[in-house]
């Protein structure tokens, strides 16, 4: 017996002396390590460190200007989805060359982020100037519609009011803002160049608000009688309408809610939204999204402070001034000024994808696959391709609004694109007629 314990307890010194010795060339061996890694001169760990920074950020900003370098600079086609048996697409849509050509993206914008930051900030829009008129709506709000200059216009069957009488059939194109946008913005002057008029939101372009009554995403009815009113007053001239973002959903909502009974005779959607209850649980999930939430949130708040006599009595003022995001400005605010019982109901019931199916008029609808605030999830596939008047074109890259192009970024595509679409549209059979009048 204590041959035995004298057998076991030698073989647990030797495991000891085994594992001591282990530890030792263990750290042995990290010592070494930490002395080959000390003779590496600093300046490589900061050459490694700045490489893969710029890597990280290269990726999560979606820069793809090497996969611009890749395919030599030749763009990528646009993505058309519509029905097969679409007379639209096959009278109109399939002969505009540039919804059927490639974009490539502004090199020095390789990314959707710089891009639509780009947009709102510089633009290098074209220099205009506008002719406004005041409107007054039936419930005492009142709206700015901003006429081109005839002198401004670059040319084309698209004339300012100027040149309009009551009897021409030169065509009208209104658009619609985005959110919190007016006629002064870039991207607007771009579009506004080539078209005649733009109708800016309530409270919005130095309007006084005048009515308890204020938009939001899916308020149709300034547009509604906005539209009327020019059909009335040149009821021989066809009416076109570009609703860009916010105005994008507005436009194809309202083309849902009255079907037939339009008097447009073609319309264009870009980076529309859809579904605004998606888009409120993507504009959260990033950081990257969670800064544009909270610069969104910053132009809704400097939008109340405006207008703060009507807020302060209309809604929760201190919740306003408290608003660190797009759905805290909603519930503090739109709800309650527009009577919706909660967020999420007011997303629901303003979202323009489930009016799709009633869109009765040629509409063409253009959104970037990369738009950094309207993702691609909230995009209506299935109910674009069942509607035979509607044509979805989408582009590998754009950003929000922005589709930069060219070495100076001097033009937007979607801008050619839409102009494009108009005047084939304009020539054909299928433009619009309103089936019956107000």
């Amino acid at each position: 017996m204590e041959s035995f314990i004298w057998a076991s307890g030698a073989r647990e010194n030797c495991s000891t002396a085994a594992v001591a010795a282990a530890a030792a060339s263990s750290l042995c061996g990290y010592g070494l390590l930490l002395n080959g890694l000390s003779l590496i001169p600093i300046w490589h760990y900061l050459l490694g460190l700045l490489i893969g920074s710029v890597g990280f950020l290269y990726n999560y900003l979606d820069f793809h200007l090497l996969e611009d370098l890749r395919s030599g600079f030749r763009g990528s086609t646009a993505e058309l989805t519509y029905n097969p048996g679409s007379e639209i697409y096959s009278g109109v849509a399939s002969k505009c060359r540039v919804i059927h050509g490639r974009y490539l993206t502004t090199l020095w914008l390789s990314c959707p982020h710089i891009q639509t930051i780009f947009l709102n900030f510089f633009g290098r829009p074209p220099s205009v100037s506008y002719k406004r008129q005041i409107f007054h709506a039936p419930d005492g709000g009142t709206i700015a519609l901003d006429w081109l200059m005839s002198s401004d216009v670059s040319g084309g069957a698209f004339r300012a009011e100027s040149s309009i009488s009551r009897g021409d059939t030169a065509p009208i194109v209104v658009v619609v803002p985005g959110l919190t946008s007016d006629s002064a913005l870039p991207y607007l002057k771009h579009l506004a160049f080539n078209t005649a008029k733009l109708s800016n939101h309530r409270g919005l372009g130095g309007v006084s608000v005048t009515s308890d009554v204020f938009y939001n995403a899916g308020w149709t009815e300034d547009i509604r009688v906005v539209l009327h009113y020019l059909h009335e007053e040149y009821p021989k001239a066809p009416l076109f309408t570009v609703g860009t973002s916010v105005g994008a959903n507005i436009l194809v909502k309202y083309l849902g809610e009255d079907g037939e009974n339009v008097p447009i005779a073609g319309a264009v959607a870009i980076g529309c939204p859809w579904d605004l209850l998606i888009i409120d649980r993507f504009i959260k999930r990033r950081l990257v999204q969670k800064i544009y939430d909270r610069a969104l949130s910053i132009g809704l708040r400097d939008f109340a402070q405006l207008h703060q006599p009507h807020f302060s009595r209309l809604a929760n003022w201190d919740g306003i001034k408290k608003s660190r995001s797009i759905r805290d400005f909603d519930s503090y605010a739109t709800c309650l000024v527009g009577k919706f019982e909660t967020v999420d109901t007011y997303y629901r019931k303003c979202s323009s994808s489930s009016y799709i199916g009633n869109v009765s008029v040629p509409l063409l609808c253009i959104s970037a696959l990369d738009d950094p605030v309207c993702t691609t999830e909230a995009i209506p596939w299935d109910e674009c391709r069942a509607n035979k008047n509607i044509v979805l074109v989408t582009t590998k890259h754009g950003g929000h609004m922005a589709f930069f192009e060219g070495l100076t970024a001097s033009s937007l595509w979607w801008v050619r694109a839409a102009n494009e679409f108009l005047h084939v549209l304009h020539s054909s059979p299928y433009m619009h007629v309103q089936k019956k009048h107000y």
